[in-house]
């Protein structure tokens, strides 16, 4: 069982002690996300004149945001990821059609070739028999 993970991090200037099961980094990580976003709300005019209710409704308003664009970006991306799923699949299918067709050619190539073999071998005998005539008469 994962043992849980206690860090000291300062978000918006305040000191808060986070815990959880995730790495100390990864809770470092959320107060640098949290600092990042009241930084980022913090060189608007409109925000500053805001009284402290309204500055959190503002910070929640723009991680709910965040959220769900990301959350669309992945449901994008999982769409695409499905479609080149499909993609490669139907690519696979047409290679192994071709490596069928190819084998098949080669078969027929090489029945050809002892085909070809066979009938130079047949005119040489027949040009050996017609010199024997030729020599004859």
């Amino acid at each position: 069982m994962n043992r849980k993970n206690g860090v000291e991090v300062i978000i918006n200037g305040k000191r808060i002690s986070l815990s959880g099961y995730e790495s100390e980094e990864y809770l470092q990580r959320v107060a640098s996300y949290l600092n990042a976003k009241y930084n980022e709300l913090k060189q608007m005019d409109s925000y500053r004149v805001l009284d402290t209710e309204m500055k959190n409704m503002y910070l929640q308003l723009n991680l709910a945001d965040d959220y769900f664009k990301l959350k669309k970006q992945m449901e994008e991306t999982s769409g695409d990821s499905d479609a080149k799923s499909g993609e490669i699949f139907d690519l696979k299918h047409e290679v192994i059609t071709a490596q069928t067709k190819l084998e098949a050619a080669q078969r027929e190539i090489e029945a050809l070739k002892k085909e070809n073999l066979e009938a130079q071998k047949r005119i040489i005998r027949l040009e050996t028999e017609l010199e024997g005539y030729h020599g004859k008469a």
